[in-house]
């Protein structure tokens, strides 16, 4: 990610120093291994968190996570973030996934009625998760943005749903089932998006690949292949609003500092207070994820006091230089 100054609105001037951090399309390949992401294309059988786990011992990592568990007999779409990455991964919980389904009527039901049905489930809905399930059985509300049949064969459907963050499609297919009269059985699922990645526009990466890839790496240093593949965990953050910092402020919000006027350098124009932003380095390596305590009005009309609120910090400290002293270091001055 080059992060485009001319785009936002420019409150303080600072260049950042070249011989700290990295421009995220730059970083070598040990850092990137802790601040990727990969589009695993998963296969059926192996569950989410096996993944995960042969992902870490190809890469020789210790730590890698998922965004959004698929079933062991589901394909698709499963974006794996690599070290730090994996902190801000939670974004993708705020996108709609879209998943392409084949069911099964259990008696012959005509095309129109199931169109009918089907409508009926667009928007918001009430489901409580299958037995089989990782989190509390208790009734929620999810939103269907999108329900539609893209084909049908006899009592055979194919849908394409596109719908909220932990929304079931099994049991949203029982759930039309049921509506119908005859029952309805879900046997095959695949995820084509999550958030802003999807199939249709991402190359999605089988693990044999990934195997091939950083095989050719360690044998031969070439990065081509395996940068094709690792991508900026920056990448997942497009569409929030951005906030970038000071080289000078960046170690003091990695020690537990809150975004202070003094220390942004830039800020998306418009944001109102309680705003979801992205807090960055010059070079457009992501600091936190934060929430604006100030609108955009108050930024300007302001010198000090604090813009924005970190929520989950990603960049490890000491990465920057420090330019900041504890209390206790003032105390004996």
């Amino acid at each position: 990610m080059t992060l485009k100054l001319d785009t936002l609105e420019i409150i303080n001037d600072d260049v950042t120093n070249e011989k700290y951090g990295h421009y995220p399309e730059k970083r070598p390949i040990d850092v990137l291994l802790d601040n990727g992401i990969i589009l695993l294309d998963k296969p059926s059988g192996p569950a989410s968190h096996e993944i995960v786990a042969w992902t870490k011992r190809i890469l020789g990592i210790p730590k890698a996570g998922h965004s959004g568990t698929l079933d062991p007999g589901t394909t698709g779409l499963l974006p794996v973030g690599l070290g730090d990455a994996t902190k801000a991964l939670s974004i993708l919980l705020l996108g709609p996934k879209e998943y392409y389904a084949i069911a099964r009527i259990h008696n012959q039901s005509n095309v129109a009625e199931i169109d009918r049905v089907l409508d009926m489930f667009k928007g918001e809905i009430y489901q409580r998760p299958p037995q089989r399930s990782s989190v509390k059985r208790s009734t929620r509300i999810r939103k269907i943005y999108e329900l539609e049949r893209m084909e049908s064969a006899d009592n055979i459907l194919l849908l394409r749903v596109l719908c909220e963050a932990g929304t079931y499609i099994r049991k949203l297919v029982y759930d039309v089932g049921e509506v119908l009269g005859t029952g309805a059985t879900m046997f095959e699922l695949r995820r084509t998006r999550v958030s802003l990645f999807s199939e249709s526009s991402d190359k999605l990466i089988r693990l044999h690949d990934l195997v091939d890839a950083f095989e050719t790496y360690k044998e031969t240093k070439g990065d081509e292949k395996i940068r094709s593949i690792i991508k900026p965990i920056e990448i997942a953050l497009d569409g929030i609003a951005t906030v970038a910092v000071k080289d000078s402020a960046v170690d003091a919000l990695c020690h537990g500092a809150q975004v202070a006027i003094p220390g942004v350098v830039a800020f998306d124009k418009g944001v109102k207070k309680g705003t979801l932003v992205g807090i960055y380095t010059l070079k457009g390596e992501i600091i936190a994820l934060g929430e604006t305590n100030m609108d955009a009005e108050e930024i300007r009309q302001n010198d000090k006091g604090i813009a924005f609120t970190i929520k989950r910090l990603i960049m490890k400290p000491n990465i920057y230089p420090r330019a900041w002293r504890t209390s206790k270091n003032l105390n004996k001055e």
